[in-house]
């Protein structure tokens, strides 16, 4: 079975992640084989340059600075970016689901619902955490402003609406309760796969 495992910014959907890997979950993350495929990816990266000009890439890396200012406020440029970048991502994550072994896999990926792909999942899992906290947690994990992060926060659809559309909740506020949830979705996942199995 493959499951979607999505929340907004600074919800924690990295965390939950985590917590399945631990109980021997295969997990791919989708921004993280993004970032690597922009570097290790010669189609991609030459599209990139073609796109943003040779300074996308500053001494083999890829600028993410300038990147993201030019796609900050630019919703065709950024759509432009995302042709670029979701069909690799999408190959590369079919590859690695048909090597995996287990129940069931996750993908977690930021813009499920946004981008319209929750019929490509057997279950989606989301992530929620209150505005407060997650402000605080981007704020302090990648050093930009509060207004940044709102901004951030206004380009996704909000919790509400993703609620309705998903399969299980995880309200991330406390660690330890997060665990119990993530445990229970975990074996309910199982009983689901064996039922079709039969």
């Amino acid at each position: 079975m493959l499951v979607g495992l999505t929340g907004g910014i600074g919800s924690g959907k990295t965390t939950v992640a985590e917590m399945f890997r631990q109980l021997g979950v295969p997990v791919y993350e989708s921004d993280e084989e993004a970032k690597k495929l922009m570097h290790s990816s010669k189609t991609v990266r030459n599209a990139i340059i073609e796109l943003f000009g040779e300074l996308a890439y500053t001494k083999g890396r890829l600028n993410r600075k300038l990147i993201a200012e030019r796609v900050f406020g630019d919703k065709q440029l950024l759509a432009q970016l995302n042709q670029i970048v979701h069909p690799a991502v999408k190959d590369h994550f079919f590859d690695w689901m048909s090597v995996q072994d287990a129940p069931y896999v996750i993908q977690e990926t930021a813009l499920i619902f946004e981008n319209e792909m929750q019929d490509r999942y057997d279950k989606i899992i989301l992530v929620t955490a209150p505005k407060t906290a997650r402000i605080k947690r981007v704020t302090d994990r990648d050093g930009v402003s509060e207004e940044e992060v709102m901004a951030r926060i206004k380009n996704q659809l909000d919790d509400k609406s993703k609620i309705e559309c998903s399969d299980f909740v995880i309200e991330n506020n406390d660690l330890e309760t997060t665990k119990k949830k993530v445990g229970r979705i975990h074996s309910e996942l199982l009983k689901i796969f064996q039922e079709r199995k039969i």
